[in-house]
């Protein structure tokens, strides 16, 4: 009998309702882990992402947290200690995506999207640290913008990104003596409701991508499983792109 990989694990994902972190979640959950995540307004894709777990056999449990408030971040990490009893693994995936050109930016815009993309997985990693043991995991779900932007409009997005992959590095040093790794997966473009078939630039996208194609978010799952797997265990402190060769 082959043991699942991540079997007896527990792991937090955040913003695993829908596109990425909901391919995050049942992927984490395939391979043995009970996966608690959060959503912040998408109730009904929620249920269906924990009802896919459950029909396949996995353990998901779904919370309502704004990764934009403190104080819920921090609670959906003592949520899902309390759930499990302990915890393993956390993924800081949920984030904003938006482009605006810098006439009249709305600065109120500019405060959510820090909120979310950058002061909630600090938040996160602060709450999990006194969680995680020796061979925990803390993956960031960053951008290959914070290296390549490749239309206008998209600054503070990509402000945000840079700060993933400067804090990943900083996280490395501090939890490598407990034996927990620190890394950042950024995706490339990637098929999600945010990036739909239908959008104006997914043929532009595909055009500049050797392969032809975008990413589909289970593909970007994949590489979360592995470094939330014991095979990373000397993978630390990384930025890993995953898009299909767009930046080279």
């Amino acid at each position: 009998m082959t043991t699942l990989p991540l079997a007896g694990k527990a792991a937090l994902v955040t913003g695993g309702s829908r596109g990425i972190g909901a391919a995050i979640v049942r992927r984490l959950a395939a391979d043995g882990a009970a996966v608690a995540f959060t959503f912040s307004s998408a109730a009904v894709e929620a249920a269906a992402v924990v009802a896919s777990v459950q029909a396949a056999g996995g353990r998901a449990e779904a919370m309502q947290a704004d990764s934009a408030d403190p104080d819920a971040v921090r609670d959906a990490v003592g949520a899902a200690v309390k759930m499990f009893g302990r915890l393993d693994i956390l993924v800081n995936n949920a984030g904003l995506l938006g482009t605006r050109r810098l006439d009249g930016y709305d600065l109120d815009e500019f405060d959510r999207m820090y909120a979310v993309n950058v002061r909630a997985p600090f938040v996160a990693a602060e709450a999990a640290r006194p969680h995680l043991g020796e061979g925990g995991r803390v993956l960031m779900i960053g951008s290959i913008v914070a290296d390549r932007i490749g239309v206008s409009g998209a600054a503070v997005y990509a402000t945000t990104k840079a700060a993933i992959a400067g804090m990943t590095r900083g996280l490395a040093r501090d939890f490598g003596p407990k034996g927990v790794t620190v890394n950042n997966v950024q995706p490339g473009p990637t098929e999600t409701d945010m990036n739909p078939a239908s959008s104006p630039h997914y043929e532009w996208l595909k055009s500049q991508n050797p392969l032809g194609r975008v990413g589909q978010p289970q593909e970007i799952a994949n590489l979360v499983a592995f470094l939330a797997s014991p095979e990373s265990s000397y993978i630390n402190g990384a930025s890993l792109t995953a898009d299909g060769g767009f930046t080279i």
